[in-house]
């Protein structure tokens, strides 16, 4: 089998730390995966801005594939990744373990995906002082500003490219869920009762799409319905679709109802491109303490090694990560124990099958 070359970017503040111990896990699986390991931010903040962009964006291009750990700003290569290489689907899994410290009171079988479109809606980057507006005509007879003055905009901006695309990305996956015993159902969300040209639109091409697949049922709700549903019906859910900042808001949401951000992997999915990072983000709180959760990461290095076609690996390593939680007794601070980041990975990389 042909090696792989994955791109390992550690990140910044408290992030390089789960990275070191997930990479410790991942050395023990013994795959086909050259691992191109990056210098954390805090030596890359050496170099200047132009060179370090430069550096990091040219072992991406180098990699079929990143596992990306978080930044505060100081590790370049997120923007290039995400518009830069068309990843139009952030892939959020909501997946609740026996040993997982819920909120809620029966979180038993939640199991679910969240597909975000990762490019357009509120995220487009055009904002503004809302006069600019006014001098372009856009401010027509419907609008609804309340007070004059000073006052700054942001576009959000829907196309239909941009919601083909995730969507037909959407039903694929959730035909392969329910070949793999899942429901196979997708849910659609939106604010459509108030925001018609965009997100009511949204969820209209949604169900043309869907047309072309008949055998996924498809549901729709209200995004403020959707936010209640996560937290007192997440069991009904398989598959939830949801336009760009819906869904970086939501996808928190879920990973809250499981136990919390450490817990919450991510994959980033283009045409011809994917990379996978922890949502967690880069925890300076903790930085240094050795007690930043990595599971998150070990998660994402799971999405990473199906997309690489490694299924055995990546069930290797998902199936230890739930042995650990399940045994409790190597449980991270953040759910109720007292392990540090490497004696969580020791844990794990010991209950590798």
């Amino acid at each position: 089998m042909a090696r792989s070359i994955v791109a390992v970017i550690p990140g910044d503040d408290a992030a390089p730390e789960a990275m070191a111990a997930a990479m410790g896990v991942l050395g023990q699986l013994d795959v086909p995966v050259d691992w191109d390991v990056l210098p954390p931010g805090a030596e890359l903040s050496r170099l200047d801005a132009t060179d370090r962009e430069a550096f990091v964006h040219e072992h991406i291009d180098a990699a079929d594939t990143v596992l990306f750990g978080s930044t505060n700003g100081t590790t370049p290569g997120v923007a290039h990744m995400r518009w830069g290489r068309r990843t139009y689907a952030n892939v959020r899994p909501i997946r609740w373990r026996p040993g997982y410290r819920s909120p809620l009171a029966q979180p038993e079988g939640i199991d679910y995906l969240i597909v975000r479109e990762n490019l357009e809606d509120a995220y487009v980057g055009i904002m503004g002082d809302a006069a600019a507006l006014h001098r372009a005509g856009l401010v027509g007879p419907k609008a609804r500003l309340a007070y004059e003055g000073e006052g700054r905009y942001a576009a959000k901006v829907i196309t239909r490219a941009g919601t083909e695309a995730v969507a037909r990305f959407a039903f694929a996956l959730a035909r392969r869920r329910r070949a793999a015993g899942h429901p196979g159902k997708l849910t659609v969300s939106a604010k459509t009762n108030m925001l018609p040209k965009t997100d009511r639109w949204f969820c209209d091409i949604v169900r043309e799409v869907g047309q072309d697949h008949p055998d996924v049922e498809l549901d729709q709700y209200i995004v403020d319905d959707m936010a209640h549903r996560l937290v007192l019906r997440p069991h009904e859910l398989d598959v939830l679709l949801l336009p760009n900042l819906y869904g970086d808001v939501l996808s928190d949401e879920g990973a809250a109802t499981i136990g919390g951000m450490g817990l919450a992997p991510s994959g980033c999915y283009g045409d011809d491109f994917a990379y996978f990072e922890s949502a967690h983000g880069t925890a300076p709180d903790i930085a240094g303490q050795g007690r930043i959760n990595p599971t998150a990461t070990l998660l994402s290095a799971v999405l990473l090694l199906e997309h690489l076609g490694l299924g055995d690996a990546a069930r290797r390593l998902d199936e230890a990560v739930t042995r650990v939680y399940a045994e409790g007794s190597v449980l991270p601070v953040d759910q109720g124990g007292a392990a540090g980041t490497e004696a969580f990975a020791d844990a794990v990389a010991a209950a590798l099958a």
